[in-house]
């Protein structure tokens, strides 16, 4: 089990992770409509001797430098004891809808750093779900040239850091064999509540080994 009683468990990313926390602060506790409450909702059910707390730290359209920027304020500063980060689908989407390029070694670098300032700073334990896409317009395939050497770095860094990773990219792409991509991923990047579901039973599945 990577969880262990008390733990705050914060949940960090872009809109992914939102999941309209914002637009509606009362929804399941500031936890917002997806995937990060309904881990949260698992979790307690299946592990009330844990007493876990939970928040959300998501904020919608974040690159990496954003949550970066962010990170004293939103993670740093609530001490959490299990870090979730999913971020890195804004970095390649702002290049191909708005020309802002986010450059993989930069990337890399920025969330290296943010990833030693949890360990150095807090001891946390780390949970990486890598950035993930389904082409489900034609012009989403040139997309990947740009998103896998995310994915890449970020599995890197987990092996660096000993995380647990969470390889929804190839799980979105398997589902996707079974029900079509816009079952799970409506436009191919933000979930349905299916896939909101696939990431958050995968997500329990992984920590509570």
């Amino acid at each position: 089990m990577y969880l262990q009683k008390n733990d705050l468990v914060l949940f960090a990313g872009d809109s992914i992770t939102d999941a309209g926390r914002r637009v509606d602060p009362a929804a399941n506790g500031g936890m917002g409509m997806g995937y990060a409450a309904m881990a949260a909702g698992i979790l307690a059910a299946r592990y009330p001797e844990l007493n876990l707390n939970f928040r959300n730290a998501g904020l919608s359209g974040n690159r990496l430098v954003d949550l970066e920027q962010r990170l004293e304020a939103d993670v740093l500063a609530y001490r959490p004891n299990v870090v979730s980060i999913l971020i890195g689908v804004n970095d390649t989407w702002r290049r191909f809808d708005s020309g802002i390029d986010s450059p993989i070694a930069q990337f890399r670098t920025g969330y290296r750093r943010m990833l030693r300032a949890l360990a150095d700073r807090l001891d946390a334990r780390l949970v990486l779900i890598e950035p993930f896409m389904l082409s489900v317009r034609e012009e989403m395939r040139a997309w990947r040239e740009d998103l896998d050497p995310r994915i890449a770095a970020v599995r890197d860094l987990a092996r660096e850091f000993r995380a647990r990773l969470l390889p929804m990219d190839g799980l979105f792409a398997q589902a996707a064999c079974r029900q079509g991509m816009t079952y799970w991923l409506a436009d191919g990047i933000h979930p349905t509540p299916a896939g909101h579901a696939l990431i958050a039973e995968a997500w329990v599945e992984l920590v509570s080994r």
